[in-house]
């Protein structure tokens, strides 16, 4: 028996859908590494010391770190940086070079969550075409195919989901505090 091309056209389309998803988080991923990589060139974390070295040598070390925004921000001292032969191409501040270094991994921050946010909702757009497309069509060979659609979907919407484990907001957090100053030294 062959297969009707409504149920074919339905489950191409869920799986263009899914590769639609797919590729608009490869480009955000590849988007915010090359913006990651732009704002920290030239200098080098060191985890062992949690401090920047920037390209003179000079160490960034922990300035404040913000825990709403999940976040560090690392500050050269000022009277190095202000005497630096290449502070013009470094930074125009008075206070020394500031370099931020983001808690929490791609898709925890609110950019990765928009971005994955936006690739769910096509996933989820294309499970629900393949449901409803298995519900209307029942021959062997649709069935397997649309069966394939919503399992490679259903991970999909597994892969997608799971930066939202940690909720977005809660209403029951007290009012936001002040950054943390952390020790200069």
């Amino acid at each position: 028996m062959r297969p009707n091309a409504e149920a074919l056209l339905l489950g191409g389309y869920a799986l263009f859908l899914l590769a639609v998803a797919a590729g608009i988080d490869l480009i955000a991923r590849h988007s915010h590494r090359r913006s990651e990589r732009f704002r920290t060139a030239g200098f080098r974390y060191h985890s062992h010391l949690d401090a920047w070295e920037c390209p003179e040598g000079q160490q960034l070390w922990p300035h404040e770190r913000d825990d709403e925004l999940r976040l560090v921000r690392y500050r050269g001292k000022a009277h190095i940086c202000n005497a630096c032969p290449a502070k013009s191409r470094c930074t125009d501040s008075d206070e020394g070079r500031e370099v931020v270094r983001f808690l929490d991994d791609w898709p925890r921050l609110e950019v990765g969550r928009f971005h994955r946010g936006l690739s769910l909702t096509l996933v989820i757009l294309a499970l629900l075409l393949g449901v409803v497309a298995l519900i209307r069509h029942h021959s062997a060979v649709e069935t397997a195919f649309l069966a394939c659609v919503l399992a490679l979907a259903a991970g999909a919407v597994w892969r997608f989901a799971r930066p939202f484990g940690r909720p977005l907001f809660n209403i029951f957090t007290p009012e936001p505090r002040p950054p943390n100053k952390l020790s200069a030294s």
